[in-house]
């Protein structure tokens, strides 16, 4: 194929089909071969036990077995146990790289929310709970003075201090 010209694509899926075809025959012949193997395997390992013969002979096929099967879980045992201790110890150096990593907080961002906010993302959508601080304040009302109209005059400012002092005093 030359650089300038593309292939069409009923020559693309063509190409895609056979490659898949030999796939799927690579695949097939590798199970077979496996289930080969398997039969080899098992027919070295484990012949098929001899029948004929008297009730004695039978038993001791049976015993033979029985000894052959508790190896077997006792190996199988000492894996499981091997491969538990082997995964306590991934997990504890999991552990001690955390440990050495150190725990990075991520940087908080500033979030402006009103009380009112906050608490519905608390309590959920549900409750409807307003929460106006002002409303619970005491209403006090401001005294409007009269500084500014006599402010000459020094014997009425005396007048009105002697005035708070007898409220003092009296109380």
């Amino acid at each position: 194929m030359s650089e300038g010209k593309k292939m069409t694509s009923s020559r693309r899926h063509h190409l895609k089909s056979l490659m898949l075809q030999i796939a799927a025959s690579w695949i097939e012949q590798e199970t077979a071969d496996l289930a080969a193997a398997k039969e080899t395997y098992l027919a070295e390992l484990c012949p098929t036990p001899d029948l004929s013969g008297d009730h004695a002979a039978l038993v001791e096929i049976c015993k033979k077995i029985s000894h052959a099967l508790d190896k077997i879980d006792e190996d199988r045992y000492d894996a499981e146990a091997k491969v538990g201790k082997t995964d306590k110890e991934i997990e504890d150096l999991k552990m001690k790289v955390v440990e050495f990593a150190g725990v990075k907080k991520p940087a908080l961002k500033k979030v402006r929310m009103s009380a009112d906010t906050m608490l519905q993302a608390l309590l959920g959508s549900k409750h409807k709970v307003t929460m106006d601080l002002r409303s619970n304040l005491k209403q006090v009302k401001k005294e409007v003075k009269e500084e500014a109209a006599d402010a000459g005059d020094w014997r009425k400012n005396i007048e009105d201090k002697a005035d708070r002092k007898k409220m003092f005093e009296t109380s």
